[in-house]
This record gives C-alpha cells, sequence and structure tokens, in this order.
C-alpha cells in the first residue's frame, strides 16, 4: 500500500484578513512555524514517511524543514506543487477584487470550475499539474509512506481526483493551515482515509 499524508503550509501574513496570496512568497509566520512543528511531531511518531515533497514557496519549504527535521528526510522540491497563479488578484484583499471585478469574484465562490484568474491559471491547470505528483507518488513510491507539504487550492484539487469529484466541488472540501489528510493507494483503489485533521493543533 502507497499512503500519501497530505500537509497545508502553516498559518501565513494573508490568511486572515484573507488575500489571494498565489505566488507571493511570504514567510510562516509565528503561529505558522509553531503549528508547523506540532505537525511535524505527529507525522513523525504516527506516518514516519520514507519521503518528503514541497511546493517551493518558501511557506511550504518551511513547513517540510520541519518535518524534514522530526522524520530525519530531506525536503524535495516540485514545481507542480507551487501554488495557483491568480494572476492580477494577487496579493489583494477579498474586498479589492470584488471591487474590480465584481461578477468573476462571485462566480469563483459559486462555480470555482469556469474560472480563469485574469492573467493567471484556472483550477483545471491546478489539476494538471497536482496529477504529475500524484502519478510520480505512484511509480517512485509504490509500497512506501510519503509527505507532501502543498497549499489549499493544490491539495483540495489533488483530494477531488482521488475522490473522483468534479471541480465545482471544489468548496466542499477543507484545508486549514497545517492540516492532515491521508490518501491509501491499493492497485487501482485510491481511499481518503483522513481529510483535513488540525489534531492536536486544537
Amino acid at each position: 500500500m502507497t499512503r500519501i499524508v497530505l500537509v497545508r503550509h502553516g498559518h501565513v501574513e494573508g490568511i486572515s484578513p484573507e488575500r489571494f496570496r498565489g505566488r507571493r512568497d511570504v514567510d510562516l509566520s509565528g503561529l505558522g512555524a509553531r503549528q508547523a512543528g506540532v505537525t511535524a511531531q505527529r507525522i513523525a511518531a504516527a506516518w514516519r514517511p520514507v519521503g518528503l515533497y514541497t511546493s517551493p514557496l518558501k511557506r511550504c519549504v518551511q513547513t517540510a524543514a520541519q518535518i524534514g527535521s522530526a522524520c530525519s528526510l530531506t525536503p524535495t522540491v516540485l514545481e507542480d506543487l507551487n501554488d495557483v497563479n491568480y494572476g492580477d488578484w494577487e496579493w489583494l484583499t477579498h474586498d479589492e477584487v470584488r471591487a474590480g471585478w465584481p461578477a468573476l469574484f462571485e462566480l469563483w465562490f459559486a462555480a470555482p470550475h469556469l474560472v480563469r484568474f485574469p492573467n493567471g491559471e484556472s483550477l483545471q491547470d491546478v489539476v494538471a499539474r497536482v496529477a504529475n505528483v500524484l502519478r510520480l507518488m505512484r511509480d517512485r513510491h509504490a509500497g512506501e509512506t510519503v509527505a507532501v507539504v502543498g497549499h489549499s487550492i493544490g491539495n483540495r484539487a489533488l483530494l477531488l481526483q482521488t475522490l473522483d469529484q468534479p471541480l465545482s466541488a471544489y468548496w466542499r472540501l477543507g484545508q486549514d493551515p497545517c492540516s492532515v489528510s491521508e490518501i491509501e493507494i491499493q492497485g487501482n483503489v485510491t481511499t481518503v482515509k483522513r481529510l483535513n485533521e488540525t489534531y492536536p493543533l486544537e
């Protein structure tokens, strides 16, 4: 059985009040660093992964570094785990985007699969990238447990593929800072065993 321990990075500036962070390369906040430390200890104790992969952005690299330290692993950066390119929306607040693109902003929350961010990506683009990650895990780590550190959008896209759900269901999946989800692959059967767990962060 192949097991993927899927982790979202810890808290960063721009989560509250929320901004469209995307490729803005921000560091973990103090809270995010503490979350990463707690999550790293949990992963080391419960899963003992043999491989560790991360998005190239600092918030994920810093989260992965703590997991790597706890598990004696060196993180491997995968460009396909990078956050979505929000284009013209990057680092704008929700209020700013609502003012500038009112119809598209509302569509993002009502029908996200129909949106392409101005001069940026779409959910379909993200799905194509994280599908490469899923194939890599299956091929390179058959029968092993690996940890993967990514972003809210990419993690949701990967989980939707695993659950064979449409992109229109994007908002039905939670991905809180430093949450852990678990995917098992056995033969051609892929199962989500855990989803958006934040214990013991609470």
